[in-house]
């Protein structure tokens, strides 16, 4: 296994899917439309008695989610990021979270690196729209592998889970350590300050390590993969460490990853937190890697912004 080795997660989630239901006759699958795209095809393929099709009705999905899991189904509903959150928001938070209902909802295409799809289909918003409702856990997966453990560690963790994947092919990282929800981890430890990354991002600020290095400027790599709760133990770790955050994230630089980051420590320890993330902007269509560069999430956004706040 490289670092350079990339895949889909939502490949992963589809197989995993597919091997949990060999396993456990209890799981039901839900999706909207998507499933092609989603890979809970490959669970319906499988079991045809226990997927469900909603079409482009999303917020019956989640109700009949809700329904499903009170009746003791373990639950995992699909679709894209952009139509996961904001069009059944009321069924998630009052069917759903409200009655801490088994359910896990597995969005795939988040981000800008939806791509040519365009701003329509770019969730940036997603993780802040869910992020105040009580009771919710989210997790953005760093890799491939990442996403499988998630999967798995949710389906045998009773109540509702948000777990955001991406379209695109993902590198797989050379470094992890064992998947624990709201537990984040070290990938390399550094001298000037401490990059704390999400979902495709860590990838990025390992790259933007490496840059960096040959600039003599040594950063410390964090893997927060969970959004909400919060590893307050290593942020606040960090923190004292070293004075000086960067938080990086594929989504609007208000209500995800940075935003949870500087509420926690502007209560406790109050240090100079800075973001790579998007900032007050809706996506375009074009390739990944062109919008990754436009919007500045790339690992040379992040080197740069290191830079900056080293000067500061």
């Amino acid at each position: 296994m490289t670092e350079q080795e990339k895949l889909y997660a939502r490949d992963v989630y589809g197989q995993t899917l597919v091997e949990l239901g060999k396993e456990d006759p209890n799981i039901v699958v839900l999706d909207a439309d998507l499933s092609g795209s989603t890979r809970t095809a490959l669970f319906a393929r499988e079991f045809p008695d226990r997927f469900f099709n909603f079409g482009v009705a999303e917020q019956n999905m989640m109700a009949a989610a809700a329904g499903l899991a009170s009746c003791g189904k373990i639950v995992f509903a699909s679709t894209f990021a952009m139509f996961a959150t904001a069009r059944p928001l009321d069924q998630i938070r009052n069917s759903i979270c409200y009655n801490r209902l088994n359910v896990k909802i597995v969005a795939t295409h988040g981000g800008i690196t939806v791509g040519e799809d365009g701003a329509s289909h770019q969730a940036l918003e997603d993780v802040a729209f869910l992020r105040s409702i009580p009771h919710i856990r989210i997790i953005v997966p760093a890799d491939a592998h990442e996403a499988r453990d998630t999967i798995r560690t949710v389906y045998k963790t009773p109540g509702p889970f948000y777990i955001r994947l991406g379209r695109s092919k993902i590198p797989t990282l050379s470094q992890r350590k064992e998947f624990v929800v709201g537990k984040g981890y070290m990938l390399s430890e550094g001298g000037d300050l401490a990059v704390i990354a999400c979902g495709i991002m860590v990838n990025e600020a390992v790259l933007a390590r490496g840059i960096l290095k040959e600039k003599g400027i040594d950063i410390a790599v964090a893997n927060i993969h969970t959004i909400k709760p919060l590893d307050e133990e290593l942020v606040l770790a960090l923190a004292k460490r070293y004075k000086k955050l960067i938080v990086c994230e594929e989504h609007q630089s208000r209500g995800g990853l940075y935003s949870s980051v500087c509420e926690f420590l502007s209560g406790v320890y109050p240090v100079k937190v800075a973001s790579v993330a998007v900032n007050d902007r809706f996506g375009q269509s074009g390739s990944p890697q062109e919008l990754m560069e436009k919007y500045e999430l790339s690992a040379k956004a992040i080197a740069h912004k290191a830079e900056e706040l080293l000067r500061d």
